[in-house]
């Protein structure tokens, strides 16, 4: 008898891209011993909503569409005790999880990967009392730069197109005063950045940390918090060096915690996973261990 999978598709992302290779993504599983059920959303928190009232009926759970799609599977199966495996085929511009995941680019061969894949352990961030996060939460300069770079310059300059974008911003860059307190102390001062992390790709790939120093079900976030430069000058090494993932230096401040809290002299906009993710004054974020596990 072959097995039950439930997919759920964001049928706007990539352009709709899951329509090119569709027949051949549920031959794949199909294939591969999984009958499968269909579920397309049609509006935000759709995707947590499916997760949540049906993942206890399947043995595997799998979503196609981008980061933001799968953060809300995943604050679904937060709700369901034991949830099933979690298989991802990403259609999104960004696809930060994927990237640190080493996921194939092709949708088939994500398919054949939920196939013959092995459930890992994955950790999952907790946004305030009730919200989560699949790999990041961040406020400040980097949200913006990364999101709102057009994706034909990205595609058509790379790296520099961040470097374009984020000259345009800094005259108008916004700083933030906060205190970060953590298990291993508090940190306080004037930052332009500031996240936490459980990923190797963060803010669309501008911001990529070393495989050796994630560990995706260590318990641990990777804090990076970046304070003003002093100069336009500053700036522009600073950026230079977050891409080429120089961090050892006085410009950027990193650490790991399990638990954090930041506070601000006002409301602040922060981003879970590239989405909206309000306003707020203080913020609490706890890592929760391994709660799902995602096939790669």
């Amino acid at each position: 008898m072959k097995k039950k999978l439930m997919l759920i598709i964001n049928p706007q992302a990539g352009r709709c891209g899951y329509k090119h290779d569709f027949a051949e993504v549920m031959q794949t599983l199909s294939n591969g011993g999984y009958r499968t059920t269909v579920f397309f959303t049609e509006a935000r928190g759709d995707a947590t909503a499916f997760a949540a009232l049906y993942a206890k009926d399947f043995d595997v759970i799998a979503c196609i569409g981008g980061d933001g799609t799968l953060s809300e599977v995943v604050a679904g199966l937060m709700q369901v005790q034991d949830p099933p495996p979690l298989g991802y085929i990403p259609m999104g511009s960004t696809n930060d999880v994927a990237n640190t995941l080493l996921l194939p680019k092709n949708a088939v061969d994500c398919a054949r990967r939920i196939v013959e894949g092995t459930p890992h352990a994955f950790d999952v961030g907790g946004f305030q009392e009730k919200d989560y996060f699949t790999y990041v939460a961040a406020f400040g300069a980097f949200t913006e730069v990364s999101y709102e770079t057009p994706q034909n310059e990205k595609q058509a300059l790379g790296h520099a197109a961040y470097f374009l974008q984020a000259a345009a911003y800094l005259p108008r860059l916004e700083a933030y005063n906060a205190k970060v307190e953590y298990e291993g102390g508090v940190v306080e001062g004037r930052f332009l950045y500031g996240s936490a992390s459980n990923s190797v790709n963060v803010a669309g790939g501008v911001l990529k940390l070393d495989r050796d120093l994630v560990g995706l079900s260590d318990g641990m976030f990777e804090v990076m918090l970046v304070p003003v430069p002093k100069s336009a000058g500053h700036f522009s090494r600073l950026l230079h060096r977050i891409v080429s993932r120089d961090y050892d230096n006085d410009q950027v401040i990193m650490f790991q915690a399990r638990e954090l809290t930041v506070t601000f002299e006002k409301p602040v906009a922060w981003t879970r996973d590239g989405e909206d993710g309000g306003a707020h004054q203080v913020v609490h974020l706890v890592n929760h261990p391994s709660p799902i596990s995602i096939i790669v």
